[in-house]
Formats: C-alpha cells, sequence, structure tokens
C-alpha cells in the first residue's frame, strides 16, 4: 500500500536518525584539540629521537692522577703521619726521614757563607787601601790590580758559599714529603725505621691523588671514538645522581681487538664534592650526546 507523500515525509528512516549539523564552536573545539595532539605528538617524537641519539654506555671510575712520592736520598724513615684513605691538605706533612746528616750538611753550610762574607768584606777594605795608596803615589799600579784580584775572587768564593747553602738546604727539604695538593692518601708502603736507599724502591712510600675531580672511563670502538672530541659535554650516573662533565681525552692505543674491531678509552671528567669518597674501578654510567 503505498504511503501519501505527506506521511512518507514525516516518517523516521530505517538508517537511524538523521545526523544533527555540529555547530561551529564545538567545531572550533575539535581543531584545537586536534592541533594540540598534533603537537604534543611531535614533541614525544624530537624527545624519543634525542633519547635514540644519545649513546650510554657502562664506565668505571679513575683517577684524574696519581703522584707516587719516593725518597730521593738514602736514609732512615722517623715518621710516617698519614694512612690510606686519609684526607690532606696541600703542603701537609706526610712521611720524615732522619734529618740529623741533613741539618749537619745545612749548618756546615751556613757557616761557609758566614766566612766567604767577612773574607769578601776583608778584601773589599784592602782594595780600597790600595786605591788610596795608589792615588797618592805610593804603589804601583801592579799592586792595585792584585787588590782588584783579591776583591773578585772573595766575590767568587762568597756565591759559591751560598750557592752551597742552597744545595744543603734542598737536601734538608728533600727529607720530608709533602703533600703537593689537596687530595686523598691511595697507598703507604713504609713505615717508621725502615731503611730506604733511592736506587732501590720499587714501591713508592706514599701515594697522592686529588679529590676534587674524578674520571669516568668507557671503552668504544673506533667508529664512536671518531663522533666526539674534548671538551663535548656529556653526563655521568653516580650512585644515582646525574652529573655534568665534559670529555677528557681520547685513547690512543687500542686496549684490546674485539671481533667487532679496535676498542679504545675515552674519559669524561667531572667535579666531585670534598665530602665524597669516590673510588677508582666504581661502576657508573656514561651518557654521551
Amino acid at each position: 500500500m503505498m504511503m501519501p507523500t505527506a506521511i512518507r515525509a514525516l516518517a523516521p528512516s530505517r538508517q537511524g536518525p538523521a545526523a544533527r549539523p555540529v555547530p561551529s564552536k564545538h567545531r572550533r573545539y575539535r581543531s584545537g584539540a586536534g592541533l594540540l595532539l598534533g603537537l604534543v605528538l611531535g614533541l614525544l617524537q624530537v624527545i624519543t629521537v634525542t633519547d635514540a641519539a644519545a649513546l650510554q654506555l657502562s664506565g668505571r671510575l679513575e683517577w684524574v692522577h696519581k703522584v707516587e712520592m719516593r725518597a730521593v736520598e738514602n736514609g732512615v724513615v722517623e715518621e710516617v703521619m698519614v694512612n690510606p684513605g686519609q684526607h690532606v691538605e696541600d703542603g701537609q706533612l706526610l712521611l720524615r726521614m732522619d734529618q740529623r746528616e741533613a741539618r749537619a750538611g745545612s749548618l756546615e753550610a751556613k757557616v761557609g757563607v758566614t766566612r766567604s762574607a767577612v773574607a769578601l768584606e776583608d778584601a773589599e777594605r784592602e782594595l780600597a787601601r790600595s786605591q788610596e795608596l795608589f792615588d797618592r803615589g805610593l804603589i804601583a799600579i801592579e799592586e792595585l790590580k792584585d787588590a782588584e784580584l783579591n776583591k773578585a775572587a772573595a766575590v767568587a768564593a762568597h756565591e759559591a758559599a751560598k750557592a752551597d747553602q742552597a744545595a744543603a738546604d734542598v737536601l734538608l727539604e728533600r727529607t720530608e714529603l709533602r703533600a703537593p695538593f689537596d687530595g686523598i692518601v691511595v697507598a703507604r708502603n713504609t713505615y717508621e725505621g725502615a731503611v730506604i736507599y733511592k736506587t732501590l724502591q720499587q714501591a713508592p712510600l706514599v701515594a697522592v691523588a686529588p679529590t676534587s675531580q674524578m674520571l669516568a672511563r668507557v671503552l668504544v670502538t673506533a667508529d664512536v671514538l671518531r663522533r666526539y672530541r674534548p671538551g663535548q659535554a656529556a653526563k655521568i650516573n653516580v650512585r644515582g645522581t646525574l652529573r655534568e662533565g665534559q670529555i677528557y681525552s681520547l685513547g690512543v692505543e687500542a686496549v684490546r681487538i674485539d671481533p667487532e674491531g679496535a676498542v679504545y678509552e675515552l674519559d669524561v671528567i667531572f667535579d666531585s664534592r670534598p665530602d665524597e669518597i669516590l673510588r677508582p674501578s666504581e661502576f657508573v654510567q656514561v651518557i654521551l650526546p
């Protein structure tokens, strides 16, 4: 049975209710939300690419440098003032050798300086007297020249005596080992009463390392090594704390040869706090750009 046209227009559609037009305000909201979502996704993509480009490697800590201190003259150890793990300041006394012989040599040198000073003063007076007599015509020119030569010899002897005193003072100074910088004692290999021969010291008497900075050392292939230069920024994860640092040095000689190629050392330097003790061979994470 055919339904009238007017009634057919009012009848509901079998495909569901008719879609209502979206107000313009809602369309603007949807457009803004889509733009914001696109920006967020783009930022996440950039962050993901950046993190993927960063190279994270496992490494170990090393001293920036270590000073091994030995006796420069034969002698007997009189006193050792430090132990391993002890913090020391620049110039602090670490060890003292028996100083009796060195002090005697220094005293003898001072006596020599005093003696030469007296001889120089006497030669100056003699030259002044000879000059006066020569001006009066009472002595010949040869006698004046002799007085001048005597003064020159006295000056040379006095300078030699002062040099001997300086050398004796150096020998006395070398009977003591002092810290060359603020740092930590990493080794002590002698005790009071030990007899030391300067040519038979296999191990240092005391070793000191600075604590203001440390190295994080990683092993990389040659391809990775060529990507970096000293001074480039890097980060080090030490005991869960991220530190800022910079590339300190690039290895020149390979430490080993792997199937993938030669392996080299890459060092990153960073500052350490005075109140913490970081030890060599402690594992860290190094993040290279």
